[in-house]
């Protein structure tokens, strides 16, 4: 991974009211500490930091901290502050490092390709944009590429199908689900309520009883007919 430069200022003076002179200067409030140094607030150019952070390593670079022309300070921004509504910084912390010393970073995914169940009409899910690792800083990957043109409907990649990087160790469960393809939720169609089937000969309930009152009725008519002919 390459390394950027960025010039800052020491002798910051604690305290939000400074900060807001800072940031109306066009300067950045910052802190840097960590390995084998002190922690020591500092104020960086918000132009230069912008720059800084966004090369192809993102959040991951290293940046090499020259504070008041001294011997530059090998560091990764952490605990980065934006405004809520601005394009602007309003925090960083440097946490100095070592090149000797395993790093857990989170590294962007790139996926590759588009999946076979997308071109059946199914729809791209991705499940996560990150990934933790443990590397050292040299073989940090400014991200790491994955290929899903083999995904077909109902399928998923996982941590596991990531591809394997020298150097480079995943941290996270390996079963967790990267990305998938699933069905339409237009397409996913509710079951038909099932319909009471009558046997055979069976007539629907009520029917039975009417035909029997039916019944009744005719047989009534009769014995009337004949108790009306034996008294004539």
């Amino acid at each position: 991974m390459s390394q950027v430069t960025l010039r800052a200022q020491a002798g910051r003076a604690p305290g939000s009211r400074e900060s807001r002179r800072i940031r109306r200067d066009g300067n950045v409030p910052a802190v840097v500490y960590g390995h084998d140094i002190e922690s020591r607030p500092i104020s960086v150019d918000s132009h230069d930091l912008r720059v800084a952070l966004h090369t192809e390593a993102g959040a991951n670079a290293l940046i090499n901290l020259e504070i008041d022309g001294e011997k530059p300070v090998l560091t990764m921004a952490r605990a980065i502050d934006k405004h809520p509504f601005r394009n602007e910084y309003r925090h960083v912390d440097f946490v100095a490092i070592s090149l000797e010393e395993k790093l857990r970073v989170e590294v962007n995914i790139h996926f590759e390709g588009t999946p076979v169940g997308v071109r059946e009409g199914g729809v791209f899910s991705p499940r996560r944009t990150t990934v933790e690792v443990l590397t050292l800083p040299t073989t940090i990957p400014d991200f790491i590429e994955l290929d899903v043109s083999e995904v077909e409907l109902n399928e998923s990649l996982r941590i596991a199908d990531l591809p394997d990087l020298e150097g480079v160790e995943y941290t996270e469960d390996p079963e967790a689900v990267v990305m998938s393809v699933t069905v339409p939720a237009a397409e996913i169609e509710e079951p038909e309520p099932e319909e009471d089937l009558l046997l055979e000969g069976e007539l629907p309930e009520g029917e039975e009883g009417e035909a029997v009152e039916g019944e009744e009725g005719e047989e009534g008519a009769e014995e009337a007919s004949e108790e009306e002919a034996a008294a004539e």
